[in-house]
């Protein structure tokens, strides 16, 4: 029986031609550039509720920070979730710029809003032993962000509740990723399995306690 004998058998699916293949990313790669942001929206609306507090605002691959004084971070991280809706804080680390003369550091809160999927960068700029307000007050989850900034860098949040280490253990010897940690590691200044290496030592190069 052919299919002119059976109107009602399935008729056969015609070969479709290969899909062209797809087109480069981009052929010539633009490479971001640094531009000023202060008259960028999300700048402007923090100043509209706190004159004067963004010292310098930029923006680079189309995410925009402002930089305000170490002193008043707290103040506007409160704003900044209290008044224009970034509730939710994705991430708060550092920088090292080790031989930087107007401060050693930087700390980055990185911020969300859900409402327009927003999300802007605040940075402070900090000397090497000056200690940053911290904003557990604002967001809890700033706690371990907190302490693991402390752990690594070395930089001191007043008024964290619980300021200890997280990553390390506390009689840790430095901070692991300032520039001047040693890469080949140091001796730890604590036994990390008391029952292998003495007291004071640690893993070495070589697999062997001092």
């Amino acid at each position: 029986m052919t299919e002119q004998d059976n109107p009602t058998a399935p008729a056969e699916t015609p070969p479709q031609a290969p899909a062209a293949p797809k087109a480069p990313w981009e052929e010539k790669p633009v490479t971001p550039v640094l531009r000023d942001a202060r008259d960028h929206a999300l700048v402007k609306e923090i100043a509209a509720v706190l004159p004067g507090v963004v010292l310098e605002a930029v923006e680079f691959a189309g995410q925009v920070t402002a930089t305000v004084a170490c002193a008043r971070i707290a103040e506007v991280c409160r704003t900044c979730k209290e008044r224009l809706g970034y509730s939710f804080l994705v991430d708060l680390t550092a920088v090292d710029w080790q031989e930087r003369p107007q401060g050693r550091f930087d700390v980055i809160y990185w911020m969300h809003r859900f409402s327009d999927s927003r999300r802007l960068r605040l940075k402070v700029n900090v000397a090497d032993g000056v200690e940053v307000p911290s904003v557990t007050g604002v967001w809890k989850v700033a706690n371990w962000m907190e302490r693991e900034v402390f752990d690594m860098f070395g930089i001191y949040f007043s008024g964290h509740p619980n300021l200890e280490r997280i990553l390390t253990w506390e009689g840790f010897n430095g901070h692991p990723l300032r520039k001047d940690f040693p890469i080949e590691g140091i001796d730890t200044g604590a036994a990390v399995y008391p029952d292998v290496y003495p007291p004071g030592g640690g893993p070495v190069a070589g697999g062997e306690g001092e």
